[in-house]
């Protein structure tokens, strides 16, 4: 092997309901990468259970987010659809990269500092130790590729000081057992085993905000049902939604300059323009000038129009579990076979006893 092969990893934990700013921040984009790609998307349950040991219906949600995927247009059969805990080896490698990580990186996570609060001595060392497994799910299948938004970028550079430091640590070995490839980080070479992997950020609306509080993103956990436009909403919600979200007085301006400072028509704008495949700038060109009674009404027919039919095949998918099941056991066999040869590999490159 002389360089990596291109593979985009992506995954969704299954909590809660998927939301727009699920579909537009992350299943969106899987499904265009599918056409030109090598894709693995799975439902990352293991992290499911970092902050919430207790799931009330966790093979439900397993299952919901599948069918998100694939009512959305993902292929699972030319690509691979499964949920982590099938691959056991997720697990090995994250306590391999455990042992490789430092305590120091992980305390310096963002995300963990906001999900522990202040409370930090009793958040389990799971929710801790979670970016470490994030490394592992796109490092056993060696992907090259991630979809984030914004939020995830930090785990995505942790992922490659692990995937670096990894590389470094073991490049004699890795040279000796014939594995690797000569890649250059910084201008040092380095005789790599898993690749630096590179994030895919982009869109017209990498984060979606609350419908409620433009400042704040769009989130399953947040208690009032008005702040997201659910996958499973009907058209009658969806549109009390969009009309009942927040705005403000004035009419649109004619530019994007003109949204500083007014976050819920930034927000309101920036999903008609991913919805649409636009820029905001073209939306503006159309709307600028217009006030929200004008604008919302026309944000509702489109949010029905690209929302009605993903929602309709869920609820289709949802009723025919066995089908759902199906398509992630043959998923998780696929899945396994390839992080099984990693796993080979890497316990060969440490020294492990096979």
């Amino acid at each position: 092997m002389n360089e990596f092969k291109p593979l985009v990893f992506s995954g969704v934990q299954p909590t809660g309901n998927l939301h727009l700013g699920n579909y537009l921040g992350a299943i969106r984009k899987f499904v265009a990468l599918q056409e030109n790609n090598d894709c693995i998307y799975c439902v990352v349950d293991l992290h499911s259970i970092t902050a919430q040991l207790v799931h009330e219906d966790l093979p439900g949600q397993i299952r919901s987010i599948a069918a998100a995927f694939i009512a959305s247009g993902i292929d699972p059969e030319k690509h691979i659809v499964f949920n982590q805990s099938a691959a056991p080896q997720h697990a090995e490698l994250a306590w391999i990269f455990n042992c490789v990580a430092r305590i120091g990186w992980m305390n310096r996570m963002t995300q963990f500092k906001d999900k522990a609060g202040k409370d930090r001595e009793n958040a389990s060392l799971g929710l801790l130790a979670y970016p470490s497994l994030m490394a592992a799910d796109i490092l056993v299948y060696r992907a090259t590729h991630v979809p984030v938004g914004d939020d995830q970028k930090q785990h995505l550079e942790l992922t490659r000081d692990i995937a670096q430091k990894f590389n470094i640590d073991f490049m004699e070995h890795i040279r000796q057992r014939g594995y690797g490839v000569d890649i250059v980080v910084g201008e040092e070479p380095i005789h790599a085993y898993f690749p630096p992997v590179e994030p895919l950020i982009g869109g017209p609306a990498p984060r979606v905000m609350s419908l409620r509080d433009g400042t704040k993103k769009m989130s399953k956990s947040d208690p009032s049902d008005l702040s997201r436009i659910n996958l499973m909403d009907d058209a009658e919600t969806i549109s009390k939604k969009i009309r009942k979200a927040k705005t403000d007085p004035d009419a649109l301006p004619s530019e994007v300059d003109g949204l500083a400072g007014r976050p819920e028509a930034e927000n309101l704008v920036g999903i008609y323009a991913a919805l649409s495949d636009k820029t905001k700038d073209e939306v503006l060109a159309e709307f600028g000038g217009q006030q929200f009674s004008i604008f919302k009404p026309a944000l509702v027919d489109l949010a029905v129009n690209v929302l009605s039919p993903i929602t309709g095949e869920m609820r289709r998918l949802m009723d025919d579990t066995a089908h759902i099941d199906a398509i992630l056991r043959s998923g998780g066999e696929r899945a396994r076979a390839r992080a099984e040869k990693t796993m080979r590999e890497v316990r060969e490159i440490i020294g492990f006893l096979q």
